[in-house]
């Protein structure tokens, strides 16, 4: 199984897959522009259990199953199954809910960011200067001995929670109407939840086996040199660009982008939380779903922070604001976070500061 994932071209063969995977929900219902975005459709579970009541972004999503349980499904198989966990969970948990913070204040994670890119979304071209930028912040602090410790395995039962109670919510969801879906909005659009499931189990086995991670592939070109997970993201990226480009969906420009703002100096700084979040943690959110699946019950916990996160960004109103065009019996809407949406972010920032300097190997200071 290995042999697959051993050269450059074959990991950017995977990402090409990974593409076809994400037009195909986008074809089939998902927000095009979202597709596949991990942020979103965490923000759209919380809202589905109620941790917020945003109307329009409420579901329980297949997909965040799919990748957790496809993560699950491939390392059993393939013997790569390892529970581990007591890794600093509460600093974990903290830098899950500043990735969603960050994530919401741009509208969308580093797999929307990259969507968004394939499609000509010039703010996320900005949000990449951010992104990149937080990374190699972070690994400043790798290379001065930041740690948070080392994981421990513990039994092997407590990987298994966290897959098998998404999907008993998913179970939930479909069987009764427990948990509420939004009748209109990005909520509202979502592909037939067995297909959404099944296409999310292969993105999940996929991620699994080539260490799929949009802040990894940076961190590693920073860091080594090593450009071999960016050459995932690298044919990621042209299939969206690709299927855009001959549907005549890509519109290159900052104006007219769907669930976008241009309010550049937050797009930055939203992807810069995010980025450098996401090197302490060991992952970005995808990743996190990932490592969960695979036993790191230290993910697990990472993606209570981003659930958590989410709710707490929608229920205090600190999520970017989409701008939108002026019509007959409205005002343009600018877009991008409120005051409040600010002053948060700015305090997780300087919260990831914090934690960085903190977490230094002594050795190394």
């Amino acid at each position: 199984m290995n042999r697959l994932f051993d050269t450059k071209w074959k990991l950017a063969v995977t990402g090409l897959l990974c593409g076809v995977l994400a037009i195909v929900l986008a074809v089939s219902g998902n927000p095009g522009n979202m597709a596949i975005c991990v942020a979103c459709f965490i923000r759209d579970m919380a809202g589905s259990l109620k941790l917020h009541t945003a109307p329009v972004v409420q579901y329980y999503r297949p997909e965040i199953v799919g990748f957790v349980c496809g993560s699950f499904l491939i390392a059993l198989a393939t013997k790569e199954y390892r529970t581990t966990a007591g890794s600093s969970p509460v600093i974990r948990f903290l830098l899950g809910f500043i990735m969603m913070i960050g994530a919401l204040v741009f509208l969308g994670c580093p797999l929307r960011m990259l969507i968004r890119m394939a499609a000509g979304d010039a703010n996320a071209y900005v949000g990449l200067v951010g992104f990149a930028a937080g990374i190699g912040t972070g690994c400043l602090f790798l290379k001065k001995g930041f740690s948070l410790g080392r994981a421990h395995e513990v039994k092997k039962i407590n990987g298994v929670f966290l897959p098998a109670l998404l999907v008993v919510g998913l179970v939930v969801s479909l069987a009764t109407a427990l948990f509420p879906v939004s009748e209109s909005g990005p909520g509202s659009m979502h592909a037939p939840a067995i297909l959404a499931l099944v296409v999310a189990l292969v993105f999940g086995a996929l991620a699994q086996k080539s260490r799929m991670c949009f802040a990894g592939g940076l961190r590693d070109v920073f860091l080594m040199k090593d450009f071999s997970l960016l050459s995932i993201l690298g044919g990621l990226f042209g299939a969206l660009l690709i299927y855009n480009v001959a549907t005549g969906k890509f519109h290159f420009g900052f104006t007219g982008q769907p669930i976008a703002h241009a309010q550049h100096l937050w797009n930055i700084l939203g992807m810069y939380a995010v980025g450098f979040a996401a090197v302490l943690a060991g992952g970005c959110p995808l990743r996190q779903l990932i490592l969960a699946g695979q036993g790191s019950s230290d993910s697990a916990i990472t993606f209570l922070g981003l659930l958590v996160g989410a709710a707490f960004a929608h229920n205090f109103g600190l999520a970017g604001a989409a701008a939108a065009a002026a019509t007959e019996t409205t005002e343009a809407v600018a877009g991008g976070p409120a005051t409040a949406g600010k002053i948060v972010l700015v305090c997780c920032i300087v919260v990831l500061f914090i934690i960085a300097a903190t977490n230094l190997n002594k050795q190394e200071q």
